[in-house]
């Protein structure tokens, strides 16, 4: 089951706890001799109550990673089309294992919507889509990489709460330090989760009082399931839904969070290719992965848990659209796309808009949220239709 470290007890552990305190305010946050840095770490996590032994055996042996560092300076960047990365990864072999592990796993999943509200196709997307239902999960030492990313000095506020809390998993039974594996960032398992987010909606899925994510469906059916919930999950909701699109829609209206509901974009001429317009109450947007050629879906609140998990909008509108899939929907309809533009070119689209003043992050090549909100604010301004979609047309209009 769900377990929380037991507040310390002043009578046994108050001159320990001072010193460890003591210590702590002294050691560095991040950087330095990798020992004193591991004293550190271990008198915070005495100072939260976890015993000293259980940490001293939680990080004997742990070393520097320099694969990690590797990795982590070296992150490739997201620039696949959605019908590029959706065909790859929402495949037919996928989604038949996938509906075999929901028939396999019925049991679990019925459990999991019945107390977190999230169905099957849901899960499993996620399921498939962060490890392939559990085969490819990562071999890198969790324990050494979360000591790699909190000791380096680049995001330690990020990293050192997850190893502390990786220690106490380590108390509770659920970690090896010296034998877990995940990613090189310190994601666990088959769902590939965090260990702050484990030890808070960890849940054991097969009652043998472990969380063991990496080795146990039901735990990881179970765990994603009360994670998703606590994102904002409504259950008996939709999340995505592929429409079909007038050609005389206000374009300047799509994109995420325009304050709209399903049933006004209805009566604009959205038609959803399912047919079913019983959301026309709740707040909708349409999104235009590839401009107003290519495929169209109305996404509703449930897809922020999507924009929760991970931050990528291909990404996101892969797995809201493959979880639609598990759920029966067909093929979605791709349209004819417009061609996108080159890396550098998109690059170069990236700095005219910010010489114009818009703010859209990084010049990463990447036609993310802020590059097309801005995007969409100029081809208004140049009367070309507004659906945010970066092609060679509208970089020679700019």
């Amino acid at each position: 089951m769900f377990r929380r470290v037991r507040p310390l007890l002043v009578s046994t552990a108050f001159v320990s706890l001072m010193a460890s305190s003591a210590f702590a305010q002294q050691a560095p946050a991040c950087g330095g001799d990798l020992s004193t840095f591991l004293e550190g770490v271990k008198a915070e996590a005495v100072a939260k109550g976890i015993p000293a032994d259980i940490v001293d055996q939680a990080l004997a042996g742990a070393r520097i990673d320099e694969k990690v560092l590797d990795r982590d300076r070296a992150q490739g960047v997201f620039k696949q089309s959605f019908t590029e990365f959706s065909s790859r990864t929402v495949s037919k072999a996928r989604l038949d294992i996938g509906a075999k592990k929901m028939k396999e796993y019925a049991d679990v999943f019925a459990r999991a919507e019945k107390e977190f509200g999230v169905p099957a196709p849901v899960i499993t997307a996620f399921w498939a889509l962060e490890t392939d239902f559990g085969a490819v999960q990562g071999d890198f030492n969790t324990r050494n990489a979360l000591v790699t990313l909190a000791h380096d000095c680049r995001r330690p506020e990020m990293f050192r709460p997850q190893l502390i809390a990786a220690i106490e998993m380590v108390q509770h039974g659920d970690l090896d330090p010296a034998a877990t594996t995940g990613a090189w960032a310190g994601e666990i398992g088959q769902v590939q989760m965090l260990p702050e987010d484990i030890i808070a909606h960890g849940v054991d899925g097969d009652g043998d009082g472990h969380v063991k994510l990496k080795e146990s469906s039901p735990d990881a059916i179970m765990t994603a399931a009360k994670f998703i919930s606590s994102l904002g999950f409504k259950a008996g909701q939709p999340w995505i839904q592929e429409v079909s699109v007038p050609e005389n829609l206000p374009w300047e209206k799509t994109g995420l969070q325009q304050g709209m509901t399903a049933g006004d974009w209805f009566a604009l001429g959205v038609t959803p290719r399912d047919g079913d317009t019983s959301f026309s109450q709740l707040p909708a947007s349409v999104v235009l992965p590839q401009g107003r050629k290519g495929v169209a879906f109305m996404t509703y609140p449930n897809f922020n848990i999507y924009l929760e998990w991970n931050q990528s909008f291909i990404y996101t509108t892969s797995a809201a659209y493959f979880a639609t899939r598990l759920n029966g929907a067909p093929s979605y309809n791709g349209g004819n796309p417009e061609k996108g533009l080159s890396d550098d070119a998109m690059k170069a689209l990236q700095t005219k808009l910010q010489g114009m003043g818009h703010d859209v992050g990084k010049i990463d090549g990447i036609l993310g949220s802020g590059t097309r909100a801005a995007l969409q604010q100029e081809q208004l301004r140049l009367g070309i239709p507004a659906d945010g979609w970066a092609t060679e047309a509208v970089l020679n209009a700019l």
